[in-house]
């Protein structure tokens, strides 16, 4: 097994340094030229977008809300990643792997804009709102659904199998952790009883559909991340000597100026860029999928708004991880990272951080299970509609999560990691030429607001886009029968 694992390591490590991060990285930097950065210039009309109302949906009930539809690609992206991803990264690539987290943050959120956007334009109507994703674009953008159906499945797996089984064995690892640090023995059973309790509580959330999802991602989102920020903060609070030393660091490993923990400058790059991407999700393909069920006025809103989902992600909890582990001085090495965290908690806070370090983990995990679940759910139902089809994938999904938490996921790690790039491949070589599509509901979007209106699609406003479901122009009232 350690044999297999090894080889899929490096397979995918060859495929991530020479293939798929020169591809992300040269179309981000095309989207940013020819969008006029709008990752960057936009920042203002990002923070405008939460106050946006949802329309009622064909049942009655309110459909997804902008925020809501944030929170369930927030839940996704901030997982353990942001803790034990971060924390690895800086174990093996030193401290000069922030650096570029934070450069290739700034960077893929033109490619993160895109994508959102084609998910709002190509979304679907349903009677409890709107769906879509990258299958959508692909098939109705591209009148290609074989490559539609090779990106469904692969989210699939990697979302609603693999990095669902990963999450809850970083639950069931969390809660004997925190057992083992109360001087308890860790039981046999604990896994088991972990795992049946997630089970319970995840079917619970999942079974009720996005809306049920988008309000529990809605409630605990903010909450985790303020909790765990607060924590950070403090830590960096109370070492604030180190701070600038820490920032100087950062800059002089980032760029090979000074070598920390045995890492040459092309493996500070790729660890940054790689759990980058990996954190935040940019340009993978699977925030485009909560994305779309958002209910806005103008695509370009949503996209916008996922685009902050990619700052707040890296540049915030990232960071915050970041912070507390180098003002602690830590210890680096390969088989370093998922411990630098918990030890840079209680050096700074004390033993008591230990098991408020497990809430947080708690809460990012399940958060993300649901997310997962929620991009797993949208694909399956592109590739079947149905009922006994998405039956099965629950059901598989549920085993998925039990199994996570009482087993050992090496090989299902590794594998996330090769999936996770075919995934970004296939959306990526998508993307690239609906690129103009994205350019012109921006140029759209502008030019209302300079006229100092709400911006208001309707696909009779780009009458040369086809396959466009919704987005109909509002029907004129019933004219008087006198005058028929």
């Amino acid at each position: 097994m350690d044999r297999l694992n090894e080889l899929i390591v490096s397979a995918t490590d060859v495929f991530w340094l020479w293939l798929l991060i020169p591809l992300l990285v040269l179309l981000s930097l095309y989207f940013t030229v020819r969008l006029g950065v709008v990752q960057i210039r936009l920042v203002p009309e990002m923070l405008r977008q939460f106050r946006g109302k949802p329309e009622t949906a064909a049942d009655g009930k309110k459909a997804v809300s902008p925020f809501q539809a944030f929170s369930i690609s927030a839940a996704a992206r901030i997982g353990t990643g942001n803790v034990v991803g971060v924390a690895g990264a800086i174990a093996i690539g030193g401290p000069g792997a922030v650096f570029w987290m934070w450069v290739m943050a700034l960077l893929v959120g033109a490619a993160s804009f895109v994508e959102s956007t084609l998910a709002q334009l190509y979304k679907a109507r349903d009677s409890k709102g709107f769906h879509g994703g990258p299958a959508y674009y692909m098939t109705r953008g591209l009148n290609a659904r074989w490559a539609g159906v090779i990106f469904a499945v692969l989210i699939t797996v990697t979302f609603g199998f693999v990095f669902n089984a990963v999450q809850s064995n970083t639950i069931s690892g969390a809660v004997q952790t925190s057992v083992e640090a109360a001087g308890a023995e860790v039981p046999g059973w604990l896994p088991v009883l972990v795992g049946l309790a997630l089970v319970a509580v995840t079917a619970a959330v999942v079974f009720g559909g996005v809306r049920r999802i988008a309000q529990v991602a809605q409630a605990l989102v903010p909450f985790m991340a303020l909790f765990y920020i607060l924590m950070g903060l403090a830590v960096v609070a109370l070492n604030a000597e180190k701070i600038l030393p820490m920032l100087t660091l950062i800059v002089q490993s980032a760029f090979g100026l000074r070598e920390v923990a045995g890492a040459a400058l092309g493996t500070v790059i790729v660890q940054g860029v790689r759990r980058g991407m990996f954190s935040n999700e940019a340009g993978l393909g699977s925030a485009p999928n909560a994305a779309a069920t958002a209910s806005v006025s103008h695509p370009v809103k949503q996209g916008l708004l996922q685009t902050f989902g990619v700052y707040f992600d890296t540049l915030v909890i990232c960071s915050m991880t970041a912070f507390l582990i180098l003002v602690s001085d830590p210890v680096y090495g390969e088989e370093r990272g998922p411990a630098l965290t918990q030890e840079a908690l209680q050096a700074g806070l004390g033993s008591w951080s230990l098991h408020a370090l497990t809430a947080v983990l708690l809460l990012l995990a399940f958060t993300s299970v649901l997310g997962n679940y929620y991009y797993g759910e949208a694909n399956v139902r592109f590739l079947s509609g149905k009922r006994g089809v998405m039956l099965g994938f629950q059901l598989i999904f549920l085993v998925a999560t039990f199994l996570g938490a009482i087993g050992k996921v090496d090989v299902v790690w590794s594998l996330a990691d090769t999936t996770m790039g075919l995934m970004a491949m296939v959306n990526l070589l998508a993307i690239a030429p609906l690129g103009g599509i994205a350019l012109l509901l921006l140029k759209d979007y502008v030019e209302q607001r300079r006229q100092g209106l709400d911006p208001v699609f309707t696909r009779d406003r780009l009458p040369q886009l086809r396959n466009v479901e919704c987005w109909e122009p509002a029907r004129p009232e019933a004219e008087p029968a006198a005058e028929r």
